[in-house]
């Protein structure tokens, strides 16, 4: 890996050197693989077949993201790492995903509002990073754009049809919503905090149509950017790495 001459800027005007850049493309890629694994439990168990098929499709739309990411982070650390050795190889510590992402599945009000608040981020994240001046990360970053709108829609639609729903999902959705609110700092780190107005007024509107309360909470998680995950990362990883861990190599 070289690490002397700045790339093209990422966002923001940031100007990155190789290995920042990979850091910064693994980081993003591990969100995305990370969520398509949770929304991928959801298959054969949604509440309806309508969703099962949706939150299927938005799983493969994270997982596409995820491996156009570790592809191009391969290529620029040059060690000859490819989409499945960053993904399928790598132990806990060097995931850098958000801490929100790994939350596990408690029930589908969860989902749904872990979904949204990740996607009203990524909106403005691939909103942003479509200018890029890495042609590569402006590509993957535009196609990204259409798909994070459509996940908006879809998640911000049902937080609205259960929290102004019957008693029992405005309850479950409120439930979730205070539960996940205090993963939600640790998006607006270093760069992205520029995101951070858009991201309250679009979360703002959704909540106030599903009578739902943001918390006031001043305790924030963070440190997934460090390698620092909950006790929740490492299950995920060990079911989703254990066949190319035992069978190092393996090709269909």
């Amino acid at each position: 890996m070289t690490t002397s001459s700045p790339v093209p800027r990422l966002s923001l005007g940031r100007v990155m050197n190789d290995g920042q850049q990979v850091r910064w493309l693994l980081a993003h890629a591990d969100d995305n693989m990370v969520l398509a694994q949770r929304l991928g439990e959801w298959i054969s168990n949604a509440p309806e077949l309508e969703e099962d098929i949706a939150l299927g499709n938005i799983a493969l739309d994270h997982l596409g993201v995820a491996r156009a990411l570790y592809t191009h982070a391969g290529e620029i650390e040059g060690l000859g790492r490819d989409e499945d050795d960053l993904a399928m190889t790598r132990p806990e510590r060097e995931y850098l995903n958000l801490l929100l992402v790994e939350q596990p599945n408690r029930d589908f009000a969860h989902s749904v509002l872990r979904s949204f608040l990740f996607d009203a981020y990524q909106v403005e994240l691939w909103a942003d990073l479509s200018g890029s001046e890495d042609a590569t990360l402006a590509g993957i970053s535009g196609r990204a754009l259409k798909e994070a709108r459509y996940h908006l829609r879809h998640s911000s639609g049902w937080v609205v049809r259960l929290g102004d729903g019957t008693e029992e999902s405005h309850r479950r959705a409120q439930a979730a919503l205070d539960g996940l609110w205090r993963f939600t700092a640790e998006m607006f780190a270093d760069e992205a905090a520029a995101y951070r107005e858009r991201w309250d007024a679009t979360v703002v509107d959704v909540l106030e149509q599903a009578r739902l309360l943001a918390p006031v909470d001043p305790y924030q998680r963070g440190g997934g950017r460090q390698g620092l995950h909950t006790e929740h990362l490492g299950l995920l990883l060990a079911e989703m790495q254990w066949l190319q861990r035992s069978y190092p190599g393996l090709e269909w």
